[in-house]
Formats: structure tokens, C-alpha cells, sequence
């Protein structure tokens, strides 16, 4: 560790500077651990900054205790490690996370945890990105590298909806990321708002649990079978997309889900009349629901299917787009969530206003001035995976072919620490 001088009236009003030779992966979720393994591969330092104070605390912190993958595990591995043998094929919401904690021991990723990312910008004038943080009872600190790579990807923050009343609400109302099972509601009548993969999950816990859910559906949405005749319905497409069309792949699927689970215009459920599954979730990233045993449990008459929320009314009334007025104990949001790039990202165009990168997929991992992208593929954790190795890749090669980026460490003109990760 070496102190460099600089103006001591300066470093009172000023974040403490950290010099990272590599580097600075922002997110500690599956993307980053993914990043950081690749980068240790290739043997570039990096230094890797978390919000949290753990590992992907999307999963250990934010998902109900059923939650399982849905996908067969070897479509959610990482890089240079797959998941043990005796796991199922869909591993539990426990099981994933002692995975990525055995991934980051085993790669020996060490985060900097607690360190909320408040700002990074690139200065032209030094080449350098500059990016600030905030960590309880330790001030700001400033780490400055050549390189970013923007890890927190899609699901940061939870969405909430603008819904007329929703704040007068009498009952409790939970987003998806703070419910954990169904048993705080046993008995009651609870309002699913969104019929996702999330809220086909809620809604069929509530109901384990004795609770009356009622699940919106506002829009059409494409429900497929998790499996046809014991195979991934999700693998029959990745192995049918090698030899077909996707629009060709697409109507295998419909007409696959149209056999195993009938019309489901009858249930409340619509179909999309235009793009098919996998061309919304290439196209605007909206996921098929894959069933899991919410529709038996529709089909029975205790999950009931509701239209649009109109307003929230007075006490515990919610009025629907149809007229109706019902009452509810509880609402939960299974509204999904989105990127919060926006939030902290300063002058750059390379991602939307969305959060997302401009260019899709495979060609968004990689912007200018040393800036890079992983998770934000719409394409799940083997999205990440890919991107997270050519992000690897590309900034080994950097790392070999020019100078070592701790020669700069004289840009910085403040109380700084020069470290290697």
C-alpha cells in the first residue's frame, strides 16, 4: 500500500481515492461473481463492489422461500464450474445460493461489501472512469481504474406501480422482494397484482397456505407447459432454434402449449395475438410464464383470475377495469423490477433510459472508453455467462498488450491508496 502526498485541507472535503489496477466490477450477483472468475482466469486484478453485505442478494435476500430455478441447472451454471451432480434438475432458492457461495470460495472473490455506488463517470482529460461510493460509518471513497464493467444488472430495483388510491389502502402491501411465503396470510383474501412468473408462484403459495388470492391479469401473456412428455420445455426450443427459424420455433411452442394446456382464454389468460414467446422475450424481454401448477389450481376455483385494477378505493376496495368492486386483507406487487444503471451512470449513451444497453444481444457487452456490460441480456444467467467470458477475454488481452494501468496513479490528485485486487 503506498500513500501518495497531496493537500490536506483538499482530503478533509474530498472522498478518499483508491487506485484499482484492473477493473472495477460494480455488483456482486451471479453477472459480477461471473466477471470476477473469468478475470481471475485470465489473470487480471479487478476490485468488485456490492451494495449489499453479501453475495447476490437479489436471491439471498429478495425471493420467496419456494423459489426454485426455473430453468434445468445446466442452462444456470457459471463459467468453469457447474453445479454439483446430486442437485435436481431445478435447484431450490437454497440450493443456488450455496452454489455461488462455493463459486466465489472457489475463485476466491472477496467484494467489497456495504459500498453503495453513488456516481461513476469517465474523465476524458486523465482517460480514467472515477467512481464514488458510500459506506455506513466510512465515509465516501473514490475508486478510479481504466475500466468498468456494469454488473447490477436487470432486476436492481423492484417496480411499483402508479395505481389511483393504492397509498389509502387499509391492508398491507408487500412487493414481491419482501414476501417470503404465503404463511402470514393463511385465511386471508389477498390481491396478486401481475401474472408473471412471480405472480403465478405467489399466487399458488397463498393458496398452499389457505389463503383466496386473486391474481390481475392485465395484459395477454404467453403461458407454456415447464415441461412436455419429462423434457425442459425451455431446452426442446434451444435444441429446435439450432436447426429452425425462431418464428418456426415459436409456433412449435404455442401449438405445444395449446395440447398440454387447452384454451386458456377461459381461465382469463389471453394469448398474445402477434410475436410469439420467444420473440417478446428476445425483442422486449417479457418472459413466457412457464406453468408449475397455478393453472390446476385456477381451474379448481382457488386462485381466482381478475382484470386491470382501476383504483383502490376507499378502506380495503380495489375496483377493477371491469366494474367490479372487491375487498382484499392484502395486496402484493409481483410487478418485477428493473435496471437502476440510470440511477448512478453518468454521461454516457451506451445504455438506454431503460437501463439497458442499446445494442442487443450478443454485441451489448462491450462499449467505448473501457466500459463493459454483463446481465443485461434478457437471456437469464446463460446471457451472463457468455458475456461475462468475452468481457474476460477482451480485457486480458488489454491487460497483456499494454501498459499496466498503475502508472496513471498520478491522475488522481487527492489522498489516495494504490491497491492491487
Amino acid at each position: 500500500m503506498v500513500l501518495l502526498p497531496t493537500d490536506r485541507m483538499d482530503s478533509l472535503f474530498s472522498p478518499r481515492c483508491v487506485w484499482v489496477n484492473g477493473p472495477i466490477i460494480v455488483g456482486a450477483g451471479p453477472s459480477g461473481l461471473a466477471v470476477a472468475a473469468c478475470l481471475r482466469e485470465q489473470g487480471v486484478p479487478y476490485v468488485i463492489l456490492e451494495r449489499a453485505d453479501c453475495i447476490a442478494s437479489l436471491w439471498q435476500k429478495r425471493t420467496y422461500d419456494r423459489l426454485k430455478l426455473h430453468l434445468p441447472k445446466q442452462f444456470c451454471e457459471l463459467p468453469r464450474m457447474p453445479f454439483p451432480d446430486h442437485y435436481p434438475e431445478y435447484p431450490t432458492r437454497r440450493q443456488f445460493i450455496d452454489y455461488l457461495e462455493d463459486y466465489a470460495a472457489k475463485f476466491e472473490i472477496k467484494p467489497e461489501f456495504n459500498s453503495t455506488v453513488l456516481s461513476a463517470r469517465y474523465d476524458e482529460t486523465s482517460g480514467l472512469w472515477r467512481v464514488i461510493t458510500s459506506a455506513p460509518g466510512n465515509g465516501d471513497m473514490e475508486y478510479i481504474g481504466r475500466w468498468l464493467v456494469v454488473a447490477t444488472g436487470e432486476n436492481a430495483e423492484g417496480v411499483v406501480p402508479d395505481i389511483p388510491g393504492l397509498e389509502g389502502f387499509d391492508g398491507k402491501v408487500t412487493h414481491v422482494s419482501d414476501y417470503k411465503s404465503g404463511e402470514a396470510y393463511r385465511g386471508k383474501s389477498v390481491l396478486v397484482v401481475g401474472c408473471g412468473n412471480s405472480g403465478m408462484e405467489v399466487s399458488l403459495d397463498l393458496s398452499d397456505y389457505g389463503a383466496r388470492p386473486a391474481m390481475v391479469v392485465r395484459d395477454a401473456v404467453h403461458v407454456l407447459p415447464r415441461e412436455v412428455l419429462g423434457k425442459s420445455t425451455f431446452e426442446l426450443a434451444v435444441l429446435l432454434m439450432r436447426w429452425l427459424p425462431l418464428w418456426i420455433v415459436d409456433k412449435i411452442m404455442i401449438l405445444l402449449a395449446w395440447l398440454v394446456l387447452g384454451d386458456l382464454a377461459k381461465l382469463g389468460l389471453r394469448r398474445p395475438t402477434g410475436a410469439g414467446p420467444l420473440e417478446l422475450k428476445e425483442t422486449h424481454g417479457r418472459t413466457p410464464v412457464l406453468d408449475y401448477g397455478a393453472l390446476a389450481r385456477i381451474r379448481a376455483g382457488d386462485i381466482a383470475v381478475v382484470p386491470a385494477v382501476k383504483r383502490f378505493a376507499k378502506g380495503s376496495q380495489v375496483e377493477l377495469a371491469d366494474g367490479r368492486v372487491l375487498n382484499f386483507d392484502a395486496v402484493i406487487l409481483a410487478t418485477g423490477y428493473r435496471s437502476n444503471v440510470p440511477q448512478w451512470l453518468q454521461g454516457n449513451d451506451f445504455f438506454n433510459k431503460d437501463g439497458y444497453p442499446k445494442t442487443a444481444f450478443p454485441h451489448g457487452w462491450k462499449g467505448q472508453s473501457g466500459l463493459y456490460a454483463v446481465g443485461f441480456t434478457r437471456r437469464g444467467l446463460s446471457g451472463a455467462s457468455a458475456d461475462a467470458v468475452r468481457i474476460a477475454k477482451d480485457l486480458g488481452n488489454v491487460w497483456r498488450e499494454e501498459t499496466k494501468p498503475t502508472k496513471r496513479a498520478g491522475a488522481c490528485h487527492r489522498r489516495c491508496i494504490s491497491v492491487v485486487f
